[in-house]
């Protein structure tokens, strides 16, 4: 850790932030069964996708069925349960009472984040800022995110802390030579265990200093 410079959490927000990464692996299986049976769960496999990423591919050219699905996901979205992840909420505000620097970094775009807004209008109010899938071209696995989430805070990636539960996210985090946390919210702590620098459930056992002793190793 560079001691001169600031530290960052970089959040990702479904099954990170937001409890809601089950309901999505509903909405893309019956997308999956419809679309590409021969593929078995499409749900998991679209993980940590931009939508864009998604439809360029497995959906291209299929223009007609990218607005079906487009139609079908905003108001899916628009009825969805958003409940935090436990503990998430109390460790956001300490780090920002320490002093960190703190970021949503999603593959979700704006009009799905105004649907959370409308929920939870406090959210934007829990971190410095919210990156969107409107602000880098390459989404995750590649690490243009998490850069992005550095470099606004004017920070290095070694002072940068990643908490991801997507394998692409994962990914994302160690290609960007950020420490990664992964929780098992979505995909078993066996399953993400040796793509990340440590496991977690959720975020209520986790602190400022398990945050400090991470990049200290």
């Amino acid at each position: 850790m560079d001691k001169t410079k600031t530290i960052a959490a970089l959040f990702d927000f479904d099954g990170v932030v937001m409890d809601t990464e089950s309901q999505y692996t509903i909405y893309w299986n019956e997308i999956g069964r419809k679309y590409h049976p021969d593929i078995e769960n499409f749900g998991l496999l679209v993980k940590g996708q931009t939508l864009s990423q998604i439809y360029d591919r497995f959906f291209k050219g299929m223009e007609a069925e990218q607005a079906e699905i487009t139609k079908g996901l905003n108001k899916f979205e628009s009825e969805m349960k958003y409940e935090y992840v436990s503990g998430v909420v109390d460790f956001m505000k300490e780090l920002r009472e320490k002093g960190v620097k703190t970021a949503i970094v999603t593959s979700s775009n704006e009009k799905k984040m105004a649907n959370v807004y409308s929920v939870h209008p406090e959210l934007k109010n829990l971190v410095d800022r919210i990156l969107t899938a409107e602000m880098f071209t390459r989404s995750k696995p590649a690490p243009d995110c998490f850069l992005l989430g550095a470099e606004v805070f004017g920070t290095v990636a070694d002072n940068c802390v990643v908490f991801e539960d997507s394998f692409h996210g994962l990914q994302a985090g160690k290609a960007a030579g950020m420490k990664v946390v992964g929780l098992s919210t979505t995909n078993s702590k066996e399953a993400i265990t040796g793509k990340c620098d440590m496991v977690i459930p959720d975020f209520a056992d986790f602190t400022y200093s398990d945050v400090v002793s991470l990049l200290d190793k």
